[in-house]
């Protein structure tokens, strides 16, 4: 078997074990072998699968499938579930394959996934984050009426404001992991925590209740999305009801 080919199959042309073993007639631990004694860093699953994909020769199960909410619940509570019992040692080899991945990838690659994530920051400010979103979809969905990144409510202040349901006098803030963490920095995060400040003070001085939605994490689990919109749903039907007092018209939910 001519060795020097193999490795250039396998490393070159992104050849699977399997596939060169089948123009050898052989076995793909054979082929693994030999890639070992080469010095060969063999690809991990995931690695092999993404390869697969990406040329074409493998195809995504759930390609054009559309699957039920109740599906995609059931999938978000699973992963939550994976990720809160995971052991340090997965962990660890889940940060280190991710470096490895991020260190293999070519400069346009990274550039290009650089752009990309500032551009979603950018939608994000403007349209609001996916957390965002879902909530006022699902609200909307629930026969609320709510008006999104309203401004001039508050007559003579220049504020935005993230979602505003005008029959219940109630505004819906959903702060990020900036507005508690210094990601852009220690000076943007002090004012962004005084603008914050000032921003709940002048709702609550206008007869508003106000839901700030703290958000400590980089992303949210659909079945946590889920958990945090009840909550929320549960909060409205309790101001429908009743409207709260001056001492409690502001109510936090943290994540």
């Amino acid at each position: 078997m001519d060795e020097k080919k193999i490795l250039t199959l396998y490393r070159e042309e992104q050849k699977s074990t399997y596939e060169i073993a089948e123009i050898y007639n052989t076995y793909p631990n054979k082929i693994r072998r030999i890639l070992i004694r080469n010095g060969v860093q063999l690809k991990t699953k995931s690695e092999a699968q993404k390869n697969a994909l990406d040329n074409g020769k493998s195809k995504l199960p759930t390609k054009g499938k559309k699957r039920t909410k109740e599906e995609k619940l059931k999938i978000s509570s699973s992963l939550q579930k994976r990720w809160e019992n995971i052991d340090k040692k997965t962990y660890d080899e889940h940060v280190k394959n991710a470096k490895k991945r991020w260190h293999s990838m070519s400069q346009r690659d990274k550039d290009n996934m650089l752009k990309a994530a500032i551009q979603a920051i950018r939608t994000a400010g403007k349209e609001g984050s996916k957390l965002e979103k879902y909530i006022r979809e699902e609200l909307t969905r629930s026969g609320h009426t709510v008006e999104a990144h309203k401004k001039n409510i508050i007559p003579n202040e220049n504020l935005e404001i993230d979602m505003y349901l005008p029959k219940l006098k109630t505004i819906i803030e959903v702060d990020g992991p900036s507005h508690f963490i210094p990601i852009w920095g220690e000076d943007k995060l002090h004012k962004q925590i005084k603008a914050d400040e000032n921003k709940t003070g002048l709702i609550l001085s206008k007869g508003l209740a106000i839901i700030r939605v703290k958000n400590l994490s980089d992303s949210v689990s659909l079945n946590r999305q889920e958990s945090i919109k009840n909550r929320i749903l549960e909060l409205l039907n309790d101001i429908a009801e009743k409207f709260p007092s001056k001492a409690n018209r502001y109510i936090e939910i943290e994540i």
